[in-house]
């Protein structure tokens, strides 16, 4: 069976959180837009400064226009042509007035030759101020300091630099053909070349300081890019961890929580406010008591969540950094380790039997098939025959486990997966059993090796009828497919009409050779566990929503990496 999508009702991929493909995608196009956001960036604060100053042209030309009509300057500006400076600065405040209604509406964009346009204009309009009101003894001729300023950030080093001769120039220009028509004096030319330095003193260092501003800019982008892309992998990780991790704070609300950590410790308690009151209380003991550091609480109904904490290093604000593990697949890994050496020992004990028990089988039909043999003998050979057989079937089994092939896992959906299954079980096994299926209306997908899963299903499905039957006197059972919010992963729960297992046994039936029916090797469960591990899975045994004795399988997410 292909591949599928997840569907709707599982988690999709998100940028960080999931899938390789979707998160190499993402990452590689927020690099290319922050590697654009530099240029981005000084657009705007040229922007924020073009509307600063199309503002300031508004209020200076509306201040000069206002100090010659009310007369408060009088004998300053407009003494010595009083028609001109009136005209001019009319039409100054208009033009200004103009312009920024013109920029207001495109948000203050604009081309470079149209501000050197503007620019130009103001020190047409100053010169023609200065004029008018006799020299720089006015003090108008300062302004062409800020209109070079301007030019110097807004424009490059080039055009600024021009702005600035033609705005010299002009002034000591201006100056000597006022003292050529004895209008003026040779002081004036001096202090028209002083303005000249001034104003390309103002724009060198202002250029200088702004290159030096754009560097550090620039650094500081960089950097920031860095610090946020590897913000992004850390929380891409932390993530895709399988150990739940939580940040809590000095009031028990969690700062930082994973996925993983939501599915272990599941809705009941997650709360609005924070923790459940006696986990919480729980996770502050084990933080506070000296010398322990980890310890054992409860999450989700049927699962036993390993917490430790410590806290977090250089942190004033008394936080808490919690890692949470699944303590039943701890407990299985241990025993694994445990189990390992056993199950080389055992498969190479299963080896040496074989053939032995071969022979005693062989013996046994030869003997059964002597004429010369009594009844109560041929029971005797009928005896163990069948014995032979069943210790046969156990050699098998352990055979089996170390002949296991890695899983060929696949996106399958459960439904259509479960209904060729029990097809096929009902055909092979020539039973007419009553196995219900029951799944939501949504669609539940779950990526395992189909074949690994079918010899589990058909494990469980016998254990099932075989419970119901002995309880009931009818072979029943049903399968129940869902999807858990909680735990954000599907669950196939195989479900028989029996008494359960007891208190006494549940934490025995999973262990190899462990059974309680008269006949049986008690390697169905093992084997059935060791498969679903093998494909992600985990298989344990708990109570439906009704009561009923219940082997459910929790399949891992469909985000995580196989």
């Amino acid at each position: 069976m292909s591949d599928q999508s997840p569907p709707a009702n599982q988690p999709a991929s998100s940028s960080g959180f999931s899938i390789p493909s979707a998160t190499n995608t993402e990452t590689l196009a927020n690099t290319r837009a922050s590697s654009s956001r530099t240029p981005r960036q000084l657009r705007l604060r040229q922007r924020d400064l073009l509307k600063i100053y199309a503002w300031y042209r508004v209020a200076i030309s509306l201040v000069l226009l206002g100090l010659f009509i009310s007369g408060i300057s009088r004998g300053s500006v407009g003494t010595l042509f009083p028609a001109l400076y009136l005209n001019t600065a009319i039409s100054y405040s208009i033009l200004n007035i103009a312009w920024l209604m013109f920029l207001y509406p495109s948000g203050f964009r604009t081309s470079p030759r149209r501000i050197g346009s503007i620019l130009g204009c103001d020190i047409l309009a100053f010169l023609l101020l200065i004029q008018a009101s006799g020299g720089l003894d006015s003090g108008i001729g300062y302004l062409l300091l800020t209109t070079c300023a301007v030019g110097s950030l807004l424009l490059d080093r080039r055009m600024s630099a021009f702005l600035a001769a033609i705005a010299s120039m002009a002034v000591i220009g201006q100056q000597v053909l006022n003292t050529l028509s004895g209008r003026g004096d040779t002081q004036d030319i001096v202090s028209a070349g002083s303005l000249g330095i001034l104003l390309f003193t103002c724009v060198t260092v202002l250029q200088y300081l702004s290159i030096h501003i754009q560097l550090a800019n620039e650094k500081a982008e960089q950097q920031r890019r860095q610090a946020a892309r590897l913000q992004r992998l850390t929380q891409q990780i932390v993530a895709q961890m399988r150990t739940g991790v939580m940040v809590l704070n000095a009031s028990g609300e969690p700062e930082l929580i994973n996925r993983a950590a939501r599915q272990l410790l599941g809705p009941k308690q997650l709360q609005d406010r924070g923790l459940e009151g006696d986990l919480l209380m729980h996770l502050v003991e084990l933080r506070h008591q000296p010398g322990k550091t980890s310890g054992i609480v409860q999450g989700d109904p049927g699962s036993e969540i390993r917490a430790t904490v410590t806290a977090l290093n250089g942190d004033t604000s008394d936080s808490s950094l919690v890692f949470l593990e699944d303590n039943r697949k701890l407990t299985q890994q241990a025993q694994q380790l445990k189990l390992a050496s056993l199950g080389r020992l055992t498969g190479s004990i299963a080896h040496e039997v074989r053939n032995p028990l071969s022979a005693i089988n062989h013996a046994a039909e030869l003997l059964a098939e002597s004429e010369s043999i009594s009844g109560e003998d041929r029971q005797l050979t009928e005896i163990i025959g069948r014995h032979s057989q069943r210790v046969n079937q156990i050699i098998e089994n352990v055979m089996q486990l170390s002949r296991r092939k890695a899983p060929q896992t696949g996106m399958q959906d459960l439904l259509q997966w479960t209904t060729t299954f029990l097809e096929e079980y009902r055909r092979e096994t020539n039973h007419q059993y009553e196995i219900t299926l029951t799944c939501p209306d949504s669609p539940v997908h779950a990526r395992f090796d189909p074949n690994q899963m079918a010899q589990v299903a058909t494990n469980l499905c016998n254990n099932a009828v075989r419970h119901s039957h002995q309880a009931l006197g009818r072979s029943a059972a049903e399968i129940a497919i869902r999807f858990n919010p909680s735990r954000e992963c599907a669950q196939l729960d195989f479900i028989d009409l029996g008494d359960g297992v007891t208190e006494e046994h549940k934490d025995k039936i999973f262990e190899p050779f462990f059974t309680t029916a008269a006949t049986g090797a008690g390697l169905g469960l093992y084997i059935a566990r060791e498969l679903c591990e093998s494909n992600q899975a985990n298989l344990y045994y708990c109570r439906d929503p009704k009561n009923r004795s219940c082997f459910r399988i929790d399949f891992a997410s469909t985000e995580q990496i196989f």
